[in-house]
């Protein structure tokens, strides 16, 4: 099954001829997904902050009994601090 054919274009890229700072996530985690660990983190740096962001996220939504607004932010924070970097070090 080729899944790249039913893959989200990029608004900001479509309209306006620039990356955005989630731009190749998609393309990584079809990568992380065939097993290509070095490849996805190439194809998107911030690929397993923000995986793991969002599982934090889930467990702040499902987990009623723990508290883990802290720790989603500061996760929110080092995957911000991820993507920019990440975005930087492609485009310079």
């Amino acid at each position: 099954m080729n899944l790249e054919k039913y893959m989200i274009p990029c608004l900001s890229k479509t309209l306006f001829g620039v990356e955005c700072l989630g731009c190749g996530f998609q393309r990584g985690l079809l990568l992380l997904l065939q097993g290509n660990f070095a490849a996805a983190f190439q194809m998107y740096p911030a690929i397993y902050t923000t995986l793991l962001f969002l599982g934090i996220l889930g467990l702040h939504f499902i987990g009623k009994k723990r508290n883990y607004k802290n720790l989603l932010i500061g996760m929110a924070i080092i995957n911000g601090l991820f993507m920019i970097v990440g975005y930087l070090y492609k485009h310079y």
